[in-house]
């Protein structure tokens, strides 16, 4: 599995399948699809077994059987299981992936769909679901597997709407937002441009300039309109992510702590050391000591489940 678990992001491209409008898939983990990756469809990702950490935007959380989850455009996410030597968990997800557009032309001819906006807005922070709508959720899911044609087509939209509906002490926000649409064009095109040119470069020297001339841009320009979509500066970003990688592989590989401020892209340990503590507030070593229960399920250190909650309660007044 070292071969998937140290490799960084990538940008996955999800094909459809003709006379399909959207995709529904399931793997085992290990796999080759399971690792790290960033992809402009939304995601909804049922776990049926297993437990072990997730990834989604720069925050690592636990997660176990049942856990269904929404992830944003662009946010990038994996799940992490706990394995024994050898050991393969068939068919461990279940997973349904759409694009935005499409989805907002359904919404032009049936403005019953309307209200799934404000969903999609909160997953660009990555939403956690429990209780009685991760039940519900993981049903649909299930159907949305076991059906074609219009059955198929009618379940998922049961699945917006449970996850729509969802009461705000069932659902928990993971991270920042991580892109906002409503930028337009520019912001949408630094943001590929820079999350691509990072996660390509995560473990090397990453130069801003380099990610404006993808983004066609001048720098002043990329930079503005990285932060106004992303809300974080370039350098920010790059930051978040080798500390969000780092966290990865602490969690996830017994690579030395050395090895791993390389392969995250710090030259100095004493840099990566000082930088992982202000980020996540504790050393490198103390994080990779926790248990997975106590390491840091869905917000950072400094912004808990309650703050998440207030989130919800400040989108949902």
């Amino acid at each position: 599995m070292t071969r998937w678990i140290d490799r960084p992001a990538a940008r996955e491209v999800i094909p459809l399948l003709p006379g399909e409008s959207f995709r529904w898939l399931e793997h085992d983990y290990p796999s080759e699809i399971a690792r790290w990756n960033y992809h402009p469809e939304y995601e909804i990702h049922l776990i049926r077994k297993g437990t072990g950490s997730y990834i989604i935007g720069d925050q690592i959380g636990a997660f176990g059987p049942g856990q269904v989850a929404m992830i944003g455009s662009e946010l990038p996410h994996d799940w992490m299981s706990d394995l024994e030597p050898d050991e393969v968990i068939i068919g461990r997800d279940a997973v349904v992936q759409f694009d935005a557009e499409w989805l907002e032309r359904c919404i032009g001819v049936l403005p019953e769909v309307s209200a799934v906006r404000e969903l999609l807005e909160l997953s660009q922070m990555g939403i956690i679901f429990g209780g009685q709508t991760a039940l519900d959720a993981a049903e649909q899911i299930e159907l949305v597997g076991r059906t074609s044609g219009s059955r198929r087509l009618s379940h998922l939209f049961a699945l917006l709407a449970v996850l729509t509906h969802a009461p705000k002490e069932e659902k928990m926000l993971v991270t920042r937002a991580w892109f906002s649409a409503s930028e337009g064009r520019e912001g949408k095109a630094a943001v590929e441009a820079g999350l691509a040119y990072i996660f390509a470069n995560l473990n090397d020297r990453i130069r801003m300039s380099e990610a404006a001339h993808l983004a066609h841009m001048s720098e002043p320009t990329f930079s503005k309109y990285f932060k106004r979509a992303s809300g974080l500066t370039f350098s920010d970003t790059v930051k978040k992510l080798r500390i969000a990688n780092a966290c990865r592989l602490l969690a996830t590989s017994e690579l030395p702590v050395s090895t791993i401020c390389t392969e995250v892209g710090y030259s100095n340990l004493a840099n990566f050391n000082r930088q992982f503590l202000a980020e996540v507030g504790m050393t490198p070593r103390e994080y990779r000591n926790l248990d997975d229960a106590e390491r840091p399920s869905g917000m950072s250190p400094r912004l808990g489940l309650g703050t998440a909650n207030r989130l919800v309660e400040h989108a949902h007044p």
